[in-house]
């Protein structure tokens, strides 16, 4: 969120600078990200000065260029080359003088220094008003009235304001009371009376609203009362639609709000000001002189302000005449009641809309405003008056309106307020600080609490009701602690410590693994577990965000691929290419309508796995490769009994029949969509049943074998439709007491071999506990093999 530094100083009761408020706004919890400048002219024609031509000739090695003298107060006049062409003697004009730096409306600003300009010496410049940020025009220099006076410095004569300051604010999405400038300075009058021991109050705007002078009603009804507890206008008639003043366009400008006309503007002002949405109609435009605040049948098609058709559900609230809709109900305009340059009679709306319901249109239909965005987060329900009064006494003052009909308060609900109880021993034992009871009353007043009830042991508090996110006792404690301040909750000269039972094993684990990947060259990720939908187009177990951050992270994602990529993505335009990351996180689901979780370990490799060497060449990474690092995960875990199977996209690594792993190389398209151009190789990780399978994994110890291992190799030719894993099983199924380890480690394929043939080397260990093994025992094992590759899938062995 961004405020006006000046904007603000107009609600406090005294000046503060903006060091000193910064701190302040951090201290109680509205953290002060940056304080940027902000200059109605860029530079604030600083340096710049009126002054005089007095004589003024043609340059005697240049045709297009003058060569002036000016006075400019200074005493002596200076020497200046020109090349405007309406340059002449006895204008006032404006002269940079050197040392000064030009700040262009477009391009780079400039120093101006002394120079000889084809043999003639120019001490600065005299400017046009695009040169000096006061303009487009580039067609000759300014020439200021005859009365200008000499000397004056140009940023006093054409009277350019104080630079202002935009605050940007990290406001925490539960402080929707802060999210205007009255809230802001609430709570920094709330921190000055407690820390100045004397009250602070806000300054409350001036709201002077004329009596009526017109008649123009509009008749509101409110058809869905739960969705719309309160509703209130206000006609204005006579009004003229144009651009606003300088102050408020300066004003919006500051905190980022474009300006489009008087009225909108205002609209948009009060928001930020109160914090309350407004919306103003064309009041010839509503048909019948009739409000309605309801839904519409399912698949309704509504076009909005930006000209777009949207199909609605039976669920989005919105403000209707007598036939149609008008409004997306907090949300969005329509393309056919807003404001225009021809529209002189309006509607003014201020209204009290359900959180729950413009989240969600807000959501569904990616219509994410300034307006939705309060409305979700929560507004005060009794700033609807101040905020639609202070609307329409600017409207009159700035459009020249007249106010055309009293005022419309239509309240379908109670909205209750909230009442805590709370006691001075949990304060004090949540806050870790001993709070005196009149401190912690002093507090809650200055922040609009009602004290109900109280006695010796606490307090009944009715909360204001701009504080929508205070429901509990702990909230609040977290008021006190924040206008108290943070920095001051004192360490305590004792600290006891309670000692934490042993890590649980999914903990351990975690750490081991963490470790074990750290130590083969991975770094470990932490990304965010919200992302884009725009990823899984295709998908429909999606779980959407109810109250999202941003419309690019709207769900929760139910793979770890994405993610990951997006860091790939991030380095790799970085030139950081070779890449091993792991993560801990999880993925989520929508089934049946029952949300899962499940929490997975990730592993990415991109790019070299060995840098290229004097000694040797890189070698790139592979499906394989991440295949081994996974099974000596296993091995390092204790699980056994994991069979492998090869698939046309995939190596899944199965415990009991279930998917423990799958690896997969990423394909070329979700590459594209990240704009990555080198392989990446992926895998996912079931942690329950990883954990699982170590649970079930009995530790057995036996000696180490005194007798030596034999090592033999054997050549096998295949029908190329013969996987691995179907040698690995058989092989197995030979129960060979001896065979201690068997691999593949190469894989032929030649036209020798025969079509649709291939080759594979494979490497067998045996050993045995209690003797060696002899060379007979050895051969009778090797025949054992070779007779069941020839029966069952009609193998040759290769000599």
């Amino acid at each position: 969120m961004i405020i006006s530094y000046r904007w603000l100083q107009e609600y406090l009761p005294e000046p503060l600078d903006v060091q000193e408020l910064s701190r302040i706004l951090t201290s109680i919890g509205l953290e002060v990200e940056a304080a940027e400048p902000v200059e109605a002219v860029k530079g604030s024609l600083e340096g710049l000065v009126i002054g005089e031509v007095l004589t003024c000739e043609k340059h005697p090695n240049a045709d297009k260029l003058s060569v002036t003298t000016v006075n400019t107060g200074s005493g002596t006049p200076l020497n200046i080359v020109c090349g405007a062409p309406n340059v002449a003697a006895g204008q006032r004009v404006v002269v940079a003088t050197v040392g000064t730096t030009v700040h262009p409306t477009e391009g780079e600003s400039f120093l101006i220094k002394k120079a000889k300009i084809r043999g003639a010496e120019s001490e600065g410049m005299i400017c046009a008003e695009d040169e000096i940020g006061l303009g487009n025009s580039h067609a000759g220099i300014m020439i200021l009235p005859a009365d200008a006076p000499i000397g004056t410095p140009a940023r006093q004569y054409f009277n350019i304001p104080d630079a202002d300051f935009a605050i940007h604010i990290g406001l925490t999405p539960n402080r929707s009371d802060a999210m205007s400038h009255i809230g802001v300075a609430r709570d920094v009058c709330a921190y000055l009376t407690h820390h100045n021991r004397k009250k602070y109050e806000v300054k409350q705007p001036s709201v002077q609203l004329p009596a009526k002078a017109g008649s123009l009603d509009i008749k509101v009804n409110i058809d869905a009362n739960e969705a719309c507890p309160r509703y209130t206008g206000i006609s204005i008639s006579g009004a003229k639609v144009g651009a606003s003043p300088e102050w408020l366009q300066a004003r919006l400008k500051t905190i980022g709000v474009r300006s489009i006309n008087n009225v909108v503007d205002i609209t948009n002002f009060v928001l930020h000001e109160y914090g309350q949405p407004l919306h103003a109609f064309d009041a010839d435009k509503i048909g019948g002189q009739v409000v309605n605040v309801r839904t519409l049948p399912q698949g309704s098609t509504f076009k909005t302000l930006d000209d777009k058709d949207v199909k609605l559900n039976d669920n989005d609230l919105m403000i209707c005449d007598a036939s149609e809709g008008m409004c997306i109900a907090g949300v969005f305009g329509g393309a056919h009641s807003g404001i225009t340059d021809a529209t002189t009679n309006i509607f003014l709306e201020s209204a009290y809309f359900n959180a729950t319901y413009i989240r969600r249109t807000s959501m569904f239909h990616g219509l994410r405003t300034d307006a939705a965005t309060h409305f979700e987060k929560g507004v005060d329900i009794n700033n609807l008056l101040p905020a639609l009064k202070r609307a329409a006494a600017m409207i009159v003052e700035l459009c020249d309106g007249q106010i055309a009909s009293d005022i419309v308060d239509v309240q379908a609900q109670e909205i209750e307020s909230v009442t805590v109880q709370t006691t001075y021993a949990y304060i004090n034992m949540l806050a870790g600080k001993d709070y005196a009871p009149e401190a912690v009353k002093g507090i809650l007043l200055a922040l609009g609490f009602e004290i109900q009830s109280e006695d010796a042991n606490g307090l009944t508090l009715k909360v204001p009701t701009n504080k929508t996110d205070v429901k509990q006792p702990a909230d609040i404690v977290e008021e006190i602690l924040r206008i108290d301040g943070l920095d001051n909750i004192e360490i305590p000269e004792r600290l006891n410590i309670t000692l934490n039972r042993p890590m649980p094993n999914d903990r351990q684990t975690r750490e081991k693994l963490a470790d074990q990947l750290c130590g083969m060259g991975f770094q470990e990720l932490v990304t965010n577990s919200i992302v884009n939908s725009k990823y899984y187009p295709e998908r429909a177990d999606l779980v959407k965000m109810l109250n999202s951050l941003s419309s690019e992270l709207d769900v929760l994602r139910p793979s770890m691929l994405e993610s990951g990529l997006e860091v790939i993505q991030y380095n790799c335009n970085r030139k950081n290419t070779d890449l091993c990351l792991f993560e801990f996180g999880k993925v989520y689901m929508l089934k049946d309508a029952t949300y899962y979780e499940e929490p997975q370990l990730a592993l990415y490799i991109t790019g070299n796995v060995q840098a290229a060497g004097w000694n040797g060449k890189g070698a790139k990474s592979d499906v394989f490769y991440m295949k081994g690092l996974v099974q000596n995960l296993i091995i390092s875990s204790g699980i056994s009994k994991v069979m492998t199977n090869y698939e046309e996209s995939a190596i899944t690594l199965k415990w009991k029949n279930e998917a423990l792993c799958t690896i997969q190389q990423v394909d070329s398209k979700k590459l594209g969509d990240f704009d990555i151009k080198q392989p990446v190789y992926f895998a996912a990780i079931n942690w329950p049943l990883w954990l699982k399978a170590m649970a079930a994994n009995k530790v057995k110890y036996k000696e180490v074998a005194k007798y030596p291992a034999v090592q033999r190799d054997l050549a096998v030719v295949l029908d190329n439709r013969v996987t691995y894993q179907q040698v690995q099983q058989l092989t197995e199924q030979q129960k060979i007491d001896s065979l201690i380890s068997f691999d593949l480690f190469d894989v032929f394929e030649s036209e020798k071999l025969g079509a649709g043939k291939k080759s594979y080397a494979l490497s067998y260990t045996f050993q045995l506990q209690d003797r060696t093994l002899t060379d007979a025992e050895i051969e009778q094992v090797m025949q054992q093999l070779m007779n069941a590759y020839k029966t069952k899938l009609q193998a040759q062995i290769r000599e």
